[in-house]
C-alpha cells in the first residue's frame, strides 16, 4: 500500500493539483499563500469520489466536523496520499511556509530527530569538533593574512566580539574578524545593510568570501555554536522579530551555525521580510535535519566562499 500511495503521489504531482480540506475560516489565508506558487488549488471539495492519483492535504483537521474527518479517512482507505498541508509544502518548496504554522507542526517528535535523538546530537557534536579543528588549522595562513590587513587598514581590535542569542535563548559572545570601523555602533544597534558604509574595504572582501566567519570556529569548540545551524542573532532584534514572525524563537531549539540552510539559500538582507524568509529555511532545517543535509549545506558554503557570493 505504501508503494501504491507513493506512485499515486508522483502522478498527482505531475498534475500540479492540491486538494486541501480545512475549516472555512482558513480558506482565504490558504488561497493567498498558495496563489504565489505554481500549482493549482482545490479547497473543500467533498464531492470527490475518485481518489486515484490525487494528493489530499488537510489543515487544522482537528477543527473539521466528524463527517469531514471521516471523508479524509475514506480518502486514505481508497489509496489517496493524505498528509498535512504544511508537510506537503515542505516537501515541494524545501522551506517551511511559516504563515501556515500552528502547534501541531511541532508535535511530531520523530520528525525532529536533531532535538530528541541523543545519537544524532552526539554525532553532530563530534563532527562539529573535528571539522572546527581541521578548518582552524587549514585556514590559519588565511587568518594571519586577514589579521594583518585588518590592522593595516584601520584602528581597532582584529577580532570583534558581540553578544548573540544561542540555544535555549542563552546569550554568548560570538567571535568574528572585524569587518567594520571600530565605532560602527556609536549610535546604538542597527541592522547591517547590503552596502553598509560602516564596512571597511577589507571587511567587504571578507564578508563576500565569509573569511570574517572563521573565528566562529572557536565558538564551535566552546560548544556555543555548531558548524551548521541558524544564523545567531542579537537579542535586541529578536525581541522585535518575534512580534512579527510566528514561532521565531523556535530557531533557538538548536545551536546557531557558522553556516546554515538560510545562509546558502537566501541572499543577504536586513529587514523583517528577509528575516521571515530566513526563518522559513531555519524551521525546515530543524525539522528535516540529516547528515546529508549538513553535507549539502557545507558544499554550498564552499561554493559561496570560492566564488565570493556572500553578503
Amino acid at each position: 500500500m505504501l508503494i501504491e500511495n507513493f506512485k499515486s503521489k508522483k502522478e498527482a504531482l505531475k498534475q500540479g493539483i492540491i486538494y486541501v480540506f480545512c475549516p472555512d475560516e482558513c480558506v482565504t489565508n490558504i488561497t493567498e499563500i498558495i496563489d504565489g506558487h505554481s500549482f493549482n488549488l482545490v479547497i473543500n471539495d467533498y464531492s470527490i469520489t475518485d481518489f486515484t492519483k490525487k494528493v489530499i492535504c488537510h489543515y487544522k483537521s482537528a477543527h473539521l466536523t466528524k463527517k469531514q474527518r471521516n471523508f479524509l479517512v475514506s480518502a486514505t482507505e481508497s489509496g489517496a496520499w493524505v498528509e498535512p498541508l504544511v508537510s506537503y509544502l515542505d516537501d515541494r518548496l524545501k522551506y517551511t511556509e511559516i504563515r501556515l504554522l500552528h502547534s501541531s507542526y511541532f508535535l511530531h517528535q520523530k520528525a525532529f530527530s536533531i532535538l530528541s535523538n541523543k545519537r544524532t546530537q552526539a554525532v553532530k557534536r563530534v563532527t562539529d569538533v573535528a571539522s572546527a579543528i581541521f578548518l582552524l588549522v587549514a585556514t590559519l595562513p588565511l587568518s594571519l593574512i586577514a589579521a594583518l590587513f585588518i590592522k593595516l587598514e584601520s584602528r581597532g581590535p582584529i577580532l570583534y566580539k558581540q553578544k548573540r542569542t544561542g540555544q535555549y535563548n542563552k546569550e554568548f559572545k560570538v567571535y568574528k574578524f572585524r569587518s567594520m570601523c571600530s565605532d560602527a555602533e556609536k549610535d546604538g544597534a542597527q541592522w547591517a545593510s547590503k552596502n553598509d558604509a560602516r564596512v571597511t574595504k577589507v571587511g567587504k572582501f571578507m564578508r563576500k568570501t565569509r573569511i570574517d566567519e572563521i573565528p566562529q570556529l572557536i565558538n564551535v569548540l566552546q560548544g556555543t555554536m555548531s558548524i551548521v545551524g541558524p544564523r545567531p542573532e542579537r537579542e535586541v532584534f529578536i525581541k522585535d522579530l518575534e512580534k512579527e514572525i510566528p514561532y521565531y524563537r523556535f530557531r533557538h531549539a538548536v545551536k546557531p551555525g557558522v553556516t546554515g540552510l538560510a545562509q546558502v539559500s537566501y541572499p543577504y538582507g536586513a529587514s523583517v521580510e528577509d528575516a521571515i524568509w530566513k526563518h522559513k529555511y531555519d524551521v525546515y532545517y530543524i525539522k528535516h535535519h540529516s547528515t546529508m543535509l549538513d553535507i549539502r549545506i557545507l558544499l554550498l558554503t564552499v561554493k559561496t566562499v570560492i566564488f565570493g557570493m556572500g553578503r
